[in-house]
C-alpha cells in the first residue's frame, strides 16, 4: 500500500504490482488481492489496456486512485478535531501532506492537552518558560519549530508569550563596583532574594538579582548595560530550587553565558529535608548531568536519587541567617 501511496506515476503496469509480492505466492492469491483493491477503489483498471485473459482476469494496466489515501487523511485530522480544543485551528493541514500531519501530530497532543489542562495563561512569559510548560523542552519553541507550530495552530497570541525583554531587578552593593572582578548572585525566587538582601552589603559581591523564575534567561542580557559596567569582568552564580525546572532554568541560562551554580549554598541546602510535591516536571537528562558536574560524586548521586524518586529541595529551605553566614564567607572563587 505504501508503495502506491508514494509512486510518483497513478497508471501502474500489472506487472510491476506482481514484482512487490514476494514469497510463493499463488495466482488465485494475487488476484484476489488486486480484485480487493479494486473494490475498494484504490486501484482502477485502464480498461483500454486490456485483460491478462487468465482464470481470473486482471487488468495489465491500473490508475492508483490517489484521492483514497488523501481520504484517509482528512478522516484522520477531522477524528482528531471532533476531539481537540476548540481553539486549535487545524485547517491548514487539509492542504498539507501526511508527512507533516504525521510528523506535527505528537506536538499538537501535547498542545491540547496543556489547553485542556490548564487553560490560556493570563500573564506573558519568556518562550523558554512557556516552552517547558507546554513541552518539557525549554528549547522547542525558539529552536525546534515551535513556534510556526504555534502559528499554524492559530494560537501563538493566546499563549502570551513576551516580545520584548524585561528590565533585570537587582540590588547593588556599591562598595564592590570598582573591583577587578564584579561578582553577581542570581536568585530564583523572591522570598530567597530578599533574605540574600540583608546581607549583601557583607559580603565581596557586586549585586544580587531576582532570576523571577524563566524570566532570567532573556533578561540577563540587560546586565552590564543597566549597571554601567560594560568593560568591566564579570563572574555569574546561580542559586535555585533544586528541581528539574530548576536545574533546566540554570541550564539554559549557561548556554547563554557561564553560570556557575552556587555549589555552596546548594550543598547546605542538601542536609535539609527533602520535600515531595511537582509530580509533573520532565526531567531533563542533559541540564541535570550538567549541573551535578558541579557536585561531589555523592552529592551528585543524592541529587539524581531524590529527584528520580520525586522528591525536590525548595531555596527556601535555607534560613535567613544561614544565608548570610554562608555568604559572608563565600568568596566566588
Amino acid at each position: 500500500m505504501s508503495y502506491l501511496k508514494f509512486r510518483k506515476n497513478k497508471e501502474i503496469p500489472l506487472i510491476e504490482i506482481e514484482k512487490l509480492f514476494t514469497g510463493d505466492i499463488s495466482y488465485g492469491d494475487f488476484a484476489k488481492t488486486i480484485k480487493s483493491l479494486e473494490e475498494n477503489n484504490i486501484l482502477i483498471p485502464v480498461k483500454s489496456h486490456k485483460t491478462n485473459n487468465k482464470s481470473i482476469p486482471l487488468y495489465n494496466t491500473y490508475r492508483i486512485n490517489k484521492s483514497y489515501f488523501k481520504d484517509k487523511l482528512i478522516n484522520q485530522i477531522q477524528t482528531f478535531k471532533l476531539r481537540a480544543d476548540e481553539n486549535i485551528n487545524l485547517q491548514s493541514y487539509f492542504s498539507l501532506s501526511e508527512h507533516e500531519w504525521n510528523r506535527d501530530l505528537q506536538y499538537i497532543k501535547l498542545i491540547d492537552v496543556y489547553v485542556k489542562e490548564i487553560g490560556f495563561p493570563n500573564s506573558e512569559a519568556p518562550s523558554p518558560e512557556r516552552s517547558y510548560e507546554i513541552m518539557g523542552d525549554e528549547k522547542w519553541i525558539d529552536e525546534k519549530g515551535g513556534k510556526v507550530l504555534l502559528e499554524r495552530l492559530g494560537i501563538w497570541n493566546k499563549l502570551k508569550i513576551s516580545r520584548n525583554v524585561d528590565p533585570l531587578m537587582f540590588a547593588i552593593n556599591p562598595k564592590n563596583i570598582n573591583n577587578p572582578i564584579n561578582k553577581h548572585i542570581i536568585i530564583e525566587n523572591k522570598s530567597t532574594f530578599y533574605d540574600f538582601l540583608s546581607s549583601l552589603d557583607q559580603t565581596c559581591f557586586t549585586s544580587l538579582i531576582y532570576g523571577s523564575g524563566w524570566k532570567i534567561v532573556s533578561n540577563i542580557i540587560m546586565l552590564e548595560k543597566q549597571l554601567g559596567l560594560k568593560n568591566k569582568k564579570h563572574k555569574l552564580f546561580y542559586f535555585g530550587d533544586i528541581d528539574y525546572e530548576g536545574i533546566s532554568i540554570w541550564n539554559t541560562l549557561n548556554e547563554k553565558r557561564h553560570i556557575i551554580p552556587a555549589v555552596t549554598f546548594y550543598s547546605k541546602l542538601l542536609e535539609k529535608l527533602a520535600a515531595q510535591g511537582k509530580e509533573n516536571q520532565k526531567e531533563n537528562v542533559g541540564a541535570l548531568e550538567n549541573f551535578i558536574d558541579y557536585f561531589s560524586n555523592e552529592e551528585g548521586n543524592k541529587i539524581k536519587m531524590l529527584l528520580k524518586q520525586r522528591y525536590y529541595y525548595p531555596q527556601e529551605g535555607l534560613r535567613k541567617d544561614e544565608i548570610g553566614e554562608i555568604w559572608r564567607k563565600f568568596d566566588g572563587i
